[in-house]
């Protein structure tokens, strides 16, 4: 008997392990291809532009590195510590698509000036009629080309208003296909497990208050900034490049990352503003549910209390 339990606590031990090694492996993985992913998309405009110097690749080589080694500490870790919706899929994955399309984007439009290709001229020729159409009085692609002082050319201010309209659309593009997923899938998902401190480690759950109004009240504080941002964003950078000559502004890697913070972070944060309302949402749903039960409990005892007192008389 003392070998037979011997050897079952064994086998228990072993599987034990096996399945924690093989949980570590499995995050481990996806934290690797998440990592390379990231490290893709920054040297994606080094390897397309043509032009580029040694040490702009090595530099761009070293930022790579090091995004892709956060992104792989926080998603092999059990619990992060900056990156939101970790395990809250399609949050990150919406995102980072959009920021690949924009950069992809922007890197053939501009390569278009020193080495133009057919693919890169049709995709010039497209952004170009984008921009067109999104330049109208304040609109935020209009307010691009004011960031330019008033000694660049026509060419620089067509590259400008060319990137930033492709840029802007493909980051609303990308917000109404994240809400319509929303929509479809039920997100946050309630059959799966939605862990909210995990997929939220930013924020506070004991700063104070009903957790629930400060979801809400961050949320409409990320929706008010996410849609000013595209406003203020060109006006900022104007302050900040005054005096400069605009072939600072527009050069490649300049205006590409440029262009793609000023439409990713508004997007980015209209985004988290819908998520953690639907957040809220799920929370305020259980805490009913869990209400309701308490006292569908409750009135059950009190009827089987009346019902034995009675039995009594």
């Amino acid at each position: 008997m003392r070998d037979l339990v011997g050897g079952r606590f064994q086998v228990r031990v072993v599987s034990s392990i096996d399945g924690a090694a093989r949980t570590w492996l499995n995050r481990a993985t996806g934290a690797a291809v998440r990592a390379f992913l990231v490290m893709v998309l920054i040297v994606l405009p080094s390897v397309i532009l043509p032009g580029i110097g040694t040490d702009t690749r090595q530099i761009v080589a070293l930022m790579a590195l090091f995004a892709g080694t956060l992104v792989f500490a926080e998603y092999s870790a059990v619990y992060p510590s900056l990156l939101e919706f970790r395990d809250g899929a399609p949050f990150n994955r919406i995102r980072y698509l959009m920021l690949l399309a924009i950069v992809l984007f922007l890197s053939v439009i501009i390569a278009d000036r020193e080495d133009p290709t057919t693919v890169s001229r049709l995709f010039r020729a497209v952004g170009f009629v984008i921009g067109e159409a999104l330049d109208f009085p304040y609109s935020p692609v209009r307010l691009t080309t004011f960031m330019l002082a008033d000694t660049a050319t026509a060419a620089q201010v067509v590259d400008v208003r060319t990137a930033a309209g492709t840029a802007y659309l493909v980051s609303l593009i990308s917000l109404a296909v994240f809400v319509i997923v929303l929509k479809m899938a039920g997100w946050p998902n309630t059959k799966n497990a939605f862990n909210v401190w995990v997929n939220l480690p930013t924020f506070e759950p004991t700063a104070g208050g009903d957790v629930v109004d400060r979801l809400e009240r961050d949320s409409r504080a990320n929706l008010a900034v996410g849609f000013l941002l595209p406003f203020i964003v060109p006006a900022l950078i104007a302050l900040v490049t005054a005096g400069l000559p605009p072939a600072t502004v527009t050069s490649p890697q300049t205006l590409i990352w440029t262009m793609a913070a000023w439409a990713f972070l508004p997007a980015s944060l209209l985004m988290r503003g819908v998520a953690m309302a639907r957040v809220a949402d799920m929370i305020r749903m259980k805490r009913d549910l869990k209400f309701a039960a308490e006292e569908a409990e409750a009135a059950d005892d009190r009827r089987r209390r009346n019902g034995d007192d009675e039995g009594d008389l």
